[in-house]
């Protein structure tokens, strides 16, 4: 989670489920975005959660450092989604976390049939929110 920018880093949870994240911020400072659910194509299995994503994607912890533009694991642009499509909540399975656990920092299209824990509900997105 250490950049550079635009890199993998998987993790390991429960000594059991990879957790696929890309990293966001410069080289040296912790940041990036766990993907928590994927759009299945034709031969693609199911990804409604972090786990579900790295088994249908075969993402395992030797994928970290890949170059999520020029590797074989890469993301691909996708249709823009308005502002008043998206739903922001806070983050889940982290309640450990304190006080953490209740930022809104998880992001969905509240269209989407492939959003893991569908039942959250959220807010709608204020760009304000990121000033």
């Amino acid at each position: 989670m250490y950049g550079p920018a635009g890199f993998a880093y998987v993790f390991l949870v429960y000594g059991m489920h990879h957790c696929f994240n890309t990293v966001t911020e410069a080289d040296g400072y912790p940041g990036a975005v766990l993907i928590r659910a994927i759009e299945p194509h034709e031969q693609t299995q199911r990804g409604t959660g972090p786990a579900l994503v790295c088994r249908a994607l075969a993402i395992d912890r030797a994928c970290t450092g890949l170059d999520l533009t020029s590797s074989s694991l890469y993301l691909k642009a996708a249709p823009s989604v308005a502002d008043q499509q998206v739903r922001v909540g806070p983050r889940i399975g982290v309640e450990y976390a304190g006080e953490w656990a209740a930022h809104p920092w998880r992001f969905w299209d509240a269209d989407s049939p492939h959003v893991s824990r569908r039942g959250v509900t959220g807010t709608t997105f204020d760009p304000a929110m990121l000033r």
